[in-house]
């Protein structure tokens, strides 16, 4: 549906590998390096090009919120994160 996001959605190899293409980014906003970056759980938003927010597991019982945004020409970047999160958090919009 456009503008709403999907249900939650188990990890997948490609929504996986579509995130660690930002782990830099995470990284440094975080001001430091992770010890993991595994998908726990992610929604999709259809806009001009699709939103992910996506559950992380960064290591050490500490999980991070990631908004990404894949444009139409394939281009993945950044959006915002929220941390700390736990792993009982529910992943919403923001």
């Amino acid at each position: 549906m456009p503008g709403g996001t999907s249900e939650v959605k188990p990890p997948n190899e490609e929504v996986q590998q579509l995130l660690l293409s930002v782990k830099d980014q995470v990284e440094e906003k975080l001001g430091r390096s992770v010890s993991q970056f595994k998908l726990l759980s992610y929604k999709t938003q259809v806009v001009a090009g699709m939103n992910y927010f996506a559950k992380i597991d960064i290591g050490e019982e500490d999980v991070v919120h990631v908004r990404v945004y894949k444009d139409l020409k394939q281009k993945v970047s950044l959006h915002s994160l929220q941390h700390p999160k736990a792993h009982h958090d529910d992943l919403t919009y923001f």
